[in-house]
């Protein structure tokens, strides 16, 4: 692993380097984004960096500095190319005193890249009791909040499962704890409206854009009784889902095979951009 912090790259990647302070590390206050990296390139830079800023500016964070960022990803991903990897940026509120106000510091900024193992084709998935919120106040932000998601996920693991989908107020389908969702009724791909309170996914957006779908909210029973579901984000592009609860399904499908090909087709497009 080789991390980056505030301009300068770590000796030791397991060294100390935040302040215990760091409202990011206190309260969760920060934004994240992870990135796919192929042959030493990040895939859709651009795109995950937008999204960071939206991400920002909704949790009211200022100063974030994109080309300081950019300088974190060349830095890390110096050297011996990554054959497949994961960037992970943050950015914390920096520095604040104990308790929800921030300080008055600038931002912490971080950079850090690692192997990734491939995703496997199928997997499995549970529906978890607690709803997400779309309308809370960090509703479709990408932030470092995520311990709602790390009880979600454990107790699909418990269950034999490796994500967990939550249901909205409405009882409408909403998300993964990492993942967009898909399914396909009667051959039409369908997928949660950002209405739903779920995450803006970059891999969502583009799927969209090279594969089409329609977006829709509907009672999440729709999609746990689809004829094929398939997950998708940066990690694990498409992936189709063999089973959803105790319901077996085809996976992956001819739907879900054919959004695996035009992934693959058009995903170099926009390595390194």
């Amino acid at each position: 692993m080789r991390v980056w912090i505030n301009g300068a790259l770590l000796d030791d990647p397991n060294a100390p380097a935040v302040p215990v302070t760091d409202h990011g590390l206190t309260v969760g206050d920060a934004v994240f984004e992870a990135v796919k990296v192929v042959d030493g390139r990040p895939f859709a830079l651009t795109l995950h960096l937008e999204r960071l800023e939206r991400s920002a500016a909704g949790l009211g964070l200022e100063g974030v500095d994109v080309d300081a960022v950019r300088r974190g990803v060349a830095a890390v991903l110096e050297g011996e190319p990554l054959a497949l990897g994961r960037l992970r940026i943050t950015v914390t509120a920096g520095p604040a005193p104990m308790g929800s106000g921030r300080g008055k510091g600038a931002p912490t900024v971080i950079v850090a890249a690692s192997p990734m193992d491939p995703a496997q084709p199928t997997t499995t998935v549970v529906t978890v009791p607690w709803p997400r919120n779309e309308r809370a106040a960090l509703a479709g932000l990408k932030t470092t909040s995520y311990a709602e998601n790390v009880v979600a996920l454990a107790a699909a693991q418990e269950k034999g499962a490796t994500e967990a989908v939550f249901a909205n107020l409405q009882g409408h389908l909403c998300e993964g704890t990492g993942t967009n969702v898909f399914y396909v009724v009667d051959g039409e791909v369908r997928t949660p409206s950002l209405a739903s309170g779920c995450l803006a996914g970059v891999t969502r957006r583009l799927l969209l854009e090279w594969f089409g779908g329609v977006e829709v909210d509907e009672p999440i029973h729709v999609a746990a009784g689809a004829d094929e579901v398939f997950l998708v984000s940066t990690t694990r592009d498409v992936q189709g889902v063999s089973r959803w609860d105790d319901r077996e399904l085809e996976a992956p499908g001819p739907v879900t095979r054919a959004a695996m090909q035009a992934w693959a087709e058009r995903e170099p497009e926009l390595l390194g951009r």
